[in-house]
């Protein structure tokens, strides 16, 4: 192709991409397309890969593609096994894909769908992609080393220990939001909670059928897998509709706790083949497999957007979370857009399996704008709802009533008619009992993804479309809290190591149970809290669960634009410091507001105030009292690290421009890889 018609080509996409970012951005009156969200979707991420990435790859990294990786240097079948990178770019994707760009923007969904759009297309490709892509290239160029070891290194032991603490925070928080997530889908729902409850002896026979009965059998076990999963989905439909057994079925929230709690626990300690391993395949393909019908579906159906672009509560009285846009569309979107998260597994796995170093271009930064696409996704999937369905589904009982009249009649009077017989009907075409204050945004979802499948993908058996929905968000969080948990263990195990050196070693079982045990513990408190609170828990967790999550993103970017500026690049250094700066902006504001704003609804110390001086106290109301101290102390303390490790960092940027300091990286010394040679 030639270099003219190359340059045409680009011009026309950038053309494209420009007038639907135009038409979503200024298009007032009749309803709007959702093709015009994947249209410039798809041409922003296309110009993104193709001129940004490279731009970093090139000028600011200097990719080498004769260096030799860690998965090829330490090659040992097990942690480092060099890996084709389409492999690698599903196992990294699949990783880094957990509930956040599904339920995140269906929450944000209540300022309109403009919002959401504009940050997360923004967000991902001048934020999120950069520092996937800039951490897993230095965690590969450190032999495949953690963010902790490399923030320790290269800012010094405040950074190290920030990035500790801030990780150990950051996966508490996450997994009891997560759970609460599933909770808030399942309570209710026998036909939700019989398919999920199958996936846990599906994947195990998964694991004993790969391992014991047909070792190395990979396609066999998907097909298997994929069939009764299927299987699960129907047989819900029959559970649900059978008065005897459903009732087995029908949890309460604090029930369907205790028994995730349980589960929580059981999957950390069993071995990993056995459960985690299998569980991780089964979500992988099922994820990727519900994507691409979500898109197909789009494409298809190409539905109008019934959310109108900014909503009334753009004020800061949002039912489902309140706050104005800034801060609060940007820390609850949160990875759609960029998170933090991911930078743990940048520097994880997936740096011991790249092959070639200009790989991580690919997976690091494509990887990130194939999740953003999901959100793009989930943002359609909510806003074609109906204003007043979507903030009946969302809004918990403490706003909007407990009733469905008067949830009906309070949510019609902000201006989205909607009435307790639609939601009836609705209820019953997806087979569930209602849909009223199911927080969480997984129900929301799952109704909007019912709608695009049944209208596209042939059928209009919504309830079937819906319980698969529930079981694909379902499937991979419960994957996250797998895998969490245990990851949170290793942490906890290494640092009890150091107090007593049996604890350390993580195969001992005793040190497996107890370092489980407060690992489940921990998050579960969050998730308890949520559980008994009135307002559903998300209003309060959800915030508090992105401030964190972009707190760790502000701590990779500090390790990021530090490597860059000692490796003698200052001048490239904007491209880390200003998304570095924006998180410093949206989280510090956010954990300000969190904790001292005047609404009690906003702030954690008002409510607790709020409720001590109440002339009648909710029942409950030590323990309400208690969560919002807690919540406020644990949002200072977080910001104080992190606001410790900016300060280090600058220290440290300062001295080496100025050349007091001497810019040395502790990078691993080069060696020449052997797979260019036998690629010539």
């Amino acid at each position: 192709m030639s270099k003219v018609l190359r340059g045409l080509i680009w011009t026309a996409v950038i053309l494209i991409g420009v007038s639907a970012i135009a038409i979503i951005a200024l298009h007032r009156g009749e309803k709007i397309n959702a093709l015009w969200l994947v249209v410039a979707a798809g041409c922003i991420y296309a110009v993104g890969y193709r001129f940004y990435s490279r731009f970093i790859a090139v000028r600011v990294l200097a990719l080498d593609a004769q260096r030799a990786t860690p998965a090829e240097r330490f090659s040992n079948g097990r942690d480092y096994v060099p890996t084709n990178k389409w492999v690698v770019f599903g196992h990294h994707f699949a990783a880094i894909a957990g509930p956040g760009p599904l339920v995140g923007p269906v929450l944000a969904a209540q300022f309109g769908y403009l919002p959401g759009t504009l940050w997360i297309l923004a967000g991902a490709v001048l934020g999120g992609c950069v520092q996937d892509f800039v951490i897993l290239l230095f965690s590969v160029r450190r032999d495949g080393k953690s963010l902790t070891k490399m923030a320790h290194e290269e800012i010094g032991p405040i950074g190290g220990f920030v990035a500790y603490l801030a990780i150990i925070s950051i996966m508490v928080i996450l997994l009891g939001v997560c759970a609460l997530v599933v909770v808030n889908a399942l309570k209710g729902s026998p036909w939700g909670t019989f398919t999920i409850a199958m996936t846990i002896p599906i994947a195990l026979l998964m694991g004993v059928y790969l391992r014991r009965i047909r070792p190395g059998k990979v396609l066999e076990t998907s097909i298997l897998g994929f069939v009764l999963v299927m299987l699960a989905i129907v047989g819900g439909q029959w559970v649900s509709q059978n008065p005897s057994i459903g009732s087995w079925f029908t949890l309460t929230a604090p029930a369907l706790a205790i028994i995730i709690l349980i589960y929580g626990f059981a999957a950390s300690t069993v071995p990993v083949w056995l459960l985690l391993a299998p569980r991780d395949y089964l979500s992988t393909f099922v994820k990727l497999g519900t994507i691409a019908m979500l898109a197909v579906g789009i494409l298809v159906m190409h539905p109008r957007l019934s959310m109108p672009p900014l909503t009334r509560f753009i004020d800061g009285t949002g039912p489902i979370f309140a706050g104005k846009i800034f801060p609060f569309a940007f820390i609850t979107i949160a990875c759609g857009a960029i998170s933090g998260f991911h930078s743990l597994i940048s520097s994880g796995t997936t740096p011991k399996l790249i092959r070639r170093e200009v790989e991580t271009r690919l997976v690091g930064y494509g990887s990130m704008l194939a999740e953003s696409m999901v959100a793009i996704m989930a943002t359609i999937a909510a806003c074609v709802l109906q204003p007043g369905t979507y903030f009946a589904i969302n809004s918990p009982a403490g706003i909007v009533g407990a009733t469905p009249e008067a949830a009906t009649a309070t949510i019609s009077g902000w201006g989205f008619p909607v009435t307790a017989a639609d939601m009836h009907a609705l209820a019953q075409a997806v087979g569930e009992q209602t849909l009223f204050n199911r927080t969480g945004g997984a129900p929301a979802f799952a109704v909007g993804m019912a709608h695009i499948f049944s209208h596209s993908l042939g059928g209009t058996v919504m309830a079937i479309w819906y319980h698969f929905a529930i079981m694909f968000e379902a499937l991979f969080i419960l994957t996250v809290l797998d895998a969490g948990t245990r990851v949170g263990r290793f942490m906890l195990q290494d640092a009890l190591g150091h107090v007593w050196k049996p604890f350390g070693q993580t195969s001992w079982y005793p040190s497996v149970l107890a370092t489980s045990a407060l690992m489940v513990g921990a998050w579960g408190y969050f998730l308890w809290q949520g559980v008994k609170d009135p307002l559903g828990g998300i209003n309060s967790l959800w915030p508090l669960f992105g401030i964190c999550n972009q707190l760790l993103a502000t701590v990779a970017l500090c390790v990021a634009t530090t490597i860059i500026i000692k490796m003698g690049k200052a001048r490239f250094a904007p491209v880390t410091l200003l998304p570095l700066f924006w998180l410093v902006a949206v989280t510090f504001t956010a954990s300000w507001q969190k904790i001292f704003d005047s609404n009690p609804r906003i702030g954690f110390l008002t409510h607790a105030h709020q409720l001590a001086n109440a002339a009648t106290p909710p029942v409950g109301a030590a323990r309400l009292i208690f969560n919002d101290r807690l919540d406020a102390t644990v949002t200072a303390v977080l910001i104080v690290m992190v606001g410790l490790i900016l300060i280090e960092s600058a220290i440290l940027w300062w001295k080496v421009i100025s050349g007091s300091t001497e810019a040395r990286v502790c990078e691993t010394p080069f060696v020449a890889t052997r797979f260019a040679l036998e690629e010539k």
